[in-house]
């Protein structure tokens, strides 16, 4: 399985455990929820669905709605297929929500991963956030030690570009130590004082009331037009 499967994997067992969805509803959630899949398709989608389907993590049923009782006979059309979580695939999803290992620090998963925080227990959560923290740091040091040997080679939009992508990278670690300095103080959601696991936001995903980057790019939030 390659990592950016593996992630699609995560996300849809992840949004599928707040509710059963078609196929469409669950392409767009992906794309506004969770910025990481603007891009993949519905070629991407469905196999991923029939293999966690063939797994056992998910189990598919007709549509229930009047809309699809009536319309899909009148077109000629099958009814919409509803995905539903199994118990095995939300065990299996809460398996992938205690993982901490090094996938969950790179980008594309550490958006993933944040963005299901909400469900994810506040040790793990930790975790998580001081990986990623130490890997941005490890990658800021690195830029400084090339921009220190090839300033003087480079044009002044090339230098001004690495001088970009480090203010990025500084941004960001800036934001995780504001993160990392809440789950201490042992603050949920809403920024109040508590000791138990993080409250959800279940249409997003996203964490409420924690500190977030002044300048972290937004999802896209335009309506998805596929048919």
């Amino acid at each position: 399985m390659s990592r950016r499967s593996g992630i699609l994997e995560f996300a849809v067992l992840g949004l599928l455990r707040e509710s059963p969805m078609h196929g469409y509803e669950l392409r767009k959630r992906l794309n506004t929820s969770l910025g990481v899949f603007r891009a993949f398709s519905y070629g991407t989608l469905y196999p991923c669905l029939k293999t966690l389907v063939t797994n056992g993590w998910l189990v598919e049923e007709p549509g229930h709605t009047h809309d699809d009782a009536v319309a899909a006979p009148l077109a000629g059309r099958r009814a919409k297929i509803v995905y539903r979580l199994t118990a095995e695939g939300k065990e299996h999803f809460e398996e992938l929500l205690s993982q901490t290992g090094p996938d969950a620090y790179e980008d594309e998963h550490f958006a993933a991963r944040f963005a299901f925080f909400g469900q994810t227990s506040r040790d793990v959560r930790m975790r998580v956030l001081e990986g990623r923290r130490s890997r941005l740091e490890e990658r800021l040091e690195k830029m400084r030690a090339s921009l220190a040997r090839t300033r003087e080679r480079l044009d002044d939009y090339t230098l001004e570009l690495q001088r970009h992508g480090m203010e990025s990278v500084e941004r960001e670690v800036r934001w995780l130590n504001e993160l990392i300095e809440s789950e201490r103080a042992g603050r949920d959601l809403r920024g109040s004082e508590s000791g138990g696991s993080a409250q959800q936001d279940t249409t997003t995903g996203s964490t409420g009331g924690l500190p977030r980057p002044g300048e972290t790019p937004r999802t896209d939030t335009s309506d998805d037009t596929a048919t």
